[in-house]
């Protein structure tokens, strides 16, 4: 994560001539505010390209999930779940599964941008009843075992972890709506997807509900 996080700054550094700049996937491709540089076309091929070559040459792994909420609305009518904390529990599930198969001895801080008082206070509250309870697949002690943190970011805080999932989402986003459409990021991030020794990301890495 060091070392991600001298590469960004010097990434940032080199386009903006400051590292304070926040990398949000949505002004980036809006080209809003900092990122209306990218209006010059050739300095925003140079801009993806760098970017891009920072991602790939990155050691990490992708957790993520999908809701699809119409679906779970339809199926599940007033037992449905709020999707935000829905995702939250397959994604503490696969990342437990991640740890105690790639890194048994290792133990995970869980970082999470703040969305709104409301939100947030809604997310903690779940967080909190899976972390005493357990989940389907995982028990409560394996949990505690695992996750030793839970903690809320403003975008402000310029976290570079926060930033690389929020650069991450929208692809894995684009594959879920579209799998069959070509996505570059995607193919960008496609490896750094959690995957059975087969290769198989769908179910592990990334999980889709219903």
């Amino acid at each position: 994560m060091r070392q991600l996080e001298e590469e960004m700054r010097a990434f940032k550094q080199r386009f903006f001539k400051t590292d304070k700049v926040i990398l949000h996937s949505r002004d980036i491709r809006k080209c809003q505010d900092a990122f209306q540089i990218l209006f010059d076309l050739r300095l925003k091929e140079k801009f993806y390209h760098e970017l891009n070559d920072v991602i790939k040459k990155t050691t990490f792994h992708i957790i993520g999930a999908g809701i699809h909420k119409e679906e779970h609305v339809k199926r599940y009518g007033r037992g449905a779940k709020d999707p935000y904390a829905l995702s939250l529990s397959f994604i503490i599930e696969r990342l437990v599964f991640c740890l105690d198969r790639l890194h048994p001895d290792s133990t995970v801080a869980i970082a999470v941008e703040e969305r709104g008082k409301k939100e947030d206070r809604l997310l903690l509250a779940h967080f909190n009843s899976t972390m005493d309870r357990g989940t389907y697949y995982v028990s409560a002690d394996r949990l505690k075992k695992k996750i030793i943190q839970f903690d809320f970011f403003s975008k402000r805080d310029n976290i570079i972890g926060l930033q690389l999932a929020d650069l991450c989402a929208y692809p894995l986003a684009r594959y879920i709506l579209a799998p069959e459409v070509p996505y570059i990021p995607f193919q960008i991030i496609k490896d750094k997807l959690y995957c059975s020794e087969a290769g198989e990301f769908m179910g592990w890495g990334l999980k889709l509900f219903p």
